[in-house]
């Protein structure tokens, strides 16, 4: 296993120096998952254009751009299904930018800058389809409806790239035909099932408010079918297209939108679906998306650095629970992050490929992911514990219980996940690591007195079903103080008395000093003293003229607050004259 995929992030619930000395356990775990199986390739290229799949003879096409001079030749590395590099297809004096694969997997088609062409999937032979009008840009290709289709952008320079005017074209029964359909910028191709199509279009500078579109590829045509713009009146919420996919069955489209995150479509008229897909981890920038041909999987590839995962794989059923398995990406083994349009899957849901690149963009790694086929069942056993008994607010407190999990040993540890429920509502207490015997402990500090409900849920993950979740209240009592006193044991009235004392408070730090009320007891009677205010480090002095002779008795008492309890202690002394 590649452990280079593991988060280097460590959740805990409370620091180590808090707990020290308590005899308690920070629960952490690494945030990521890493594959079942994972291969990796370092790939023989210093651009990147395109990703295609042909799942009849199991092979991976990678297109090398390198568009920075009109006569660079371009590059199609070839891999097999486990992640080897079969050959590489050097292009002559020509970029390559689109890629696509026929339906029956025998021809992969290339864009290359003046020309398509044909490559045979078995013996590479190279057939030019046609000539086209010149590119410098790079095209996007897509084959719908038993016809191809590539995009065109005129442009005399790269650096007019971002905002040149790109047209639809098409080889409609073998014979090159312009659409019509045409906007501004590197415009998207996605095909999809029935016969459909979809367009996007990038954010530049003569698209303010770019589009998405559905086209109907059927009968030897293109017709636009549902499109959708996106900015609110006031110019908001336009769309930062990156990527774009239709769901194994159609019914949905997901967008890689690099402001607002994984946008989830109907597909029939591309309005909200009514369950969207939670959002990406914070501090990732969503790049690709790619759902499986099975149905099951949907990936979600991103830009994050650090700890933040750059990939996720989850169910396509967004309101399907399941953890996710996550990818961070870091360095030279791996990349940093997804590439845009970077991922695509087998058609049997078996493998996702995946390209990411470094920080810089220069250097690229092809990623052959397995999820896990077989998912087992989970269960948590027995009650939930916690310790120590007598809970206290804020002081730390252990919930303890045990999950069983069903099948093999898992690659990484299962986590659970807790909350807190009290007057103040629900509190996300993180995740506990499940050790091998299945045990686990979740750490807290609860704030309030009163019940507080702990909820342990166990989300499952792409190997292991969630489990029903587990409860347990405790009731929280109010941190206990005391407080201590040492006087003499005779004093005189013209001396005067001094007795020293100290105050402790567990718990929760009280918000200000702690204010003593002193009562003095002697043969005249009762009578309160001036209050005496705790020092920072808890010590305190009583100062008194005794008024008589004889016994008295001074007692010293804190009335407690809303979370400690209250404390009194009493010193005798005997008065001479």
């Amino acid at each position: 296993m590649n452990t280079a995929h593991r988060s280097r992030r460590l959740a805990a619930t409370l620091s180590a120096a808090l707990l020290a000395g308590t005899g308690l356990t920070v629960a952490a775990a690494p945030a990521a998952h890493a594959a079942a199986s994972d291969a990796v390739a370092k790939l023989p290229i210093s651009s990147y254009s395109a990703l295609a799949v042909d799942n009849v003879h199991q092979r991976v096409f990678v297109a090398d751009s390198n568009v920075g001079y009109y006569l660079n030749s371009g590059t199609i590395a070839v891999y097999n299904f486990e992640g080897e590099r079969l050959t590489t297809l050097t292009t002559n004096q020509a970029h390559v930018s689109g890629l696509a694969v026929s339906a029956d997997g025998s021809k992969l088609y290339a864009g290359l800058r003046d020309r398509v062409e044909a490559y045979d999937t078995t013996t590479y032979e190279r057939t030019v389809l046609a000539y086209v009008s010149t590119d410098t840009c790079g095209r996007e290709l897509a084959q719908s409806g038993g016809q191809l289709w590539f995009t065109t952008p005129y442009a005399s320079s790269t650096s007019q790239c971002a905002t040149s005017e790109t047209q639809l074209d098409g080889f409609v029964n073998g014979v090159h035909t312009r659409t019509g359909w045409n906007d501004y910028g590197d415009l998207l191709l996605e095909a999809g099932p029935g016969n459909r199509m979809l367009m996007g279009q990038p954010r530049n500078a003569k698209a303010a408010d770019p589009f998405v579109a559905v086209y109907d590829t059927g009968d030897s045509a293109i017709v636009r079918k549902a499109a959708r713009r996106f900015a609110d009146g006031q110019g908001d919420g336009a769309l930062n297209l990156k990527d774009l996919a239709f769901s194994a069955d159609g019914n949905k489209v997901a967008l890689a939108d690099a402001t607002a995150g994984t946008r989830l479509l109907n597909s029939d008229d591309l309005s909200d679906a009514a369950t969207g897909y939670r959002p990406l981890p914070d501090g990732a920038t969503a790049g690709a998306v790619a759902f499986s041909g099975d149905g099951k999987y949907i990936a979600r590839g991103a830009s994050a650095t650090g700890a933040v995962p750059d990939l996720l794989v989850q169910p396509a059923d967004p309101g399907d629970s399941t953890a996710p398995l996550e990818f961070v990406f870091e360095g030279s083994l791996d990349g940093d992050r997804v590439v845009p349009r970077g991922m695509e899957w087998s058609a049997d849901g078996s493998r996702l490929f995946a390209v990411t690149t470094d920080t810089a963009g220069g250097q690229y790694w092809l990623h052959v992911i397995k999820p896990p086929a077989v998912q087992y069942d989970t269960r948590f056993t027995g009650d939930l514990t916690h310790s120590p008994g007598q809970a206290v607010a804020g002081e730390p407190l252990a919930v303890r219980g045990r999950l069983e999990q069903d099948g093999p040993a898992p690659a990484e540890p299962l986590k659970v996940k807790a909350t807190r429920t009290d007057a103040d509502g629900t509190h996300d207490l993180g995740t506990a690591t499940v050790k091998a015997d299945g045990t686990f402990t979740v750490l807290d500090e609860p704030d309030l007195v009163g019940e507080a409900t702990y909820t342990v849920s166990y989300l499952g993950d792409l190997t292991h079903r969630p489990a029903t979740d587990v409860t347990h209240t405790v009731t929280v009592g109010k941190a206990p103080t005391s407080l201590s006193l040492t006087a003499p044991e005779e004093a005189s009235m013209s001396d005067g008395i001094e007795i020293t004392g100290r105050f402790t408070a567990q718990g929760k730090a009280l918000p200000e000093r702690a204010v003593l009320k002193v009562v003095r007891e002697d043969r005249l009677g009762t009578g309160t003293l001036s209050s005496v205010t705790v020092a920072a480090d808890g010590t305190f002095k009583i100062n008194d003229i005794p008024r008589t002779r004889r016994e008295a008795t001074y007692t010293v008492t804190w009335p407690g607050d809303a979370l400690h309890e209250g404390s009194s202690a009493s010193a005798e002394v005997y008065v001479r004259r």
